[in-house]
């Protein structure tokens, strides 16, 4: 059984029919010793909801013992599961249910993978876990790339990890009608950030670098400057160069890595520059 299962009696009915399903669903099972069919889908809904305690509350009557409850639902006839949300019948099941059945029933009203990989990262973010945060929603978004909450938090995470351009691509796909509060913080993110990444620092050490293209002292302020502001593509295409120029560059090749690390877990951008780093090591 699910650790959340509960028993409902009379003296239980309104906290946990009325109350508790105005934060989560309530499924609640009616069933009877004398009925093997209401047994078995007591079993199977038991089975199908383990994990998701937090979304479902599963809750049981016995319609042997508790008689007016049952009458109260206007339960006809066993096995009947009936879904409660804000005190109110949402779904159900009536009748015996092959597994195909159940598991139709639970997946359209349990959250999806994405849905649970969109909560992890909201969380990981909060924590300020922003490498971790990435893996979770590029994952959710590879599972639904549609979804305009997936694409604003994966949009989010791109401008805390300096990826403006990728930002400002995604946001551009948000329709009019998901355009909420949260699509308008990340416009307002999106403008300081690349307000940001085009510092009056960076632009005079290019400038500088114009006219002393091959002082690598210059290049490694710039790289550390790009670093700050999350431009790491930059950075990294500049180390590279140095090391191609190179091989014993340590120097180069230590910022290098320090800039990769920086990187979360699974950056396309990170692969992209491991494996080019790879060329010039074999």
């Amino acid at each position: 059984m699910t650790t959340n299962a509960i028993e409902i009696t009379l003296e239980n009915f309104q906290q946990i029919i009325l109350e508790e399903s105005k934060s989560k669903l309530v499924l609640v099972d009616f069933w009877a010793a004398q009925v093997p069919e209401s047994l078995e889908l007591k079993d199977k809904l038991a089975i199908g909801l383990q994990g998701f305690e937090q979304y479902i509350l599963y809750a049981t009557v016995d319609c042997q013992t508790q008689q007016q409850i049952a009458q109260q639902f206007g339960i006809q006839g066993l096995p009947t599961a009936i879904l409660v949300k804000d005190g109110q019948p949402l779904d159900g099941l009536t009748g015996p249910q092959d597994d195909d059945n159940i598991k139709e029933f639970l997946a359209n009203h349990l959250p999806k993978e994405e849905d649970l990989l969109l909560i992890q990262a909201q969380k990981l973010l909060a924590d300020n876990n922003i490498n971790d945060a990435f893996t979770a929603i590029n994952s959710a978004y590879q599972l639904n790339s549609e979804r305009a909450d997936i694409k604003l938090m994966m949009a989010d995470v791109y401008l805390q990890t300096g990826k403006i351009s990728e930002a400002e691509s995604l946001l551009t796909t948000i329709l009019m009608v998901d355009q909420d509060s949260h699509y308008q913080a990340l416009i307002a993110k999106l403008e300081l950030a690349s307000q940001a990444a085009d510092s009056p620092e960076i632009k005079a050490l290019e400038a500088q670098l114009v006219d002393d293209v091959d002082n690598v002292a210059l290049q490694h302020q710039l790289v550390a400057q790009y670093s700050q502001v999350n431009r790491h593509e930059e950075a990294l295409t500049l180390l590279f160069r140095l090391m191609q120029k190179d091989s014993s560059d340590a120097a180069s090749k230590e910022l290098y890595l320090d800039v990769l690390k920086a990187l979360p877990d699974g950056d396309p951008l990170a692969n992209k520059f491991r494996r080019k780093l790879y060329t010039l090591m074999y």
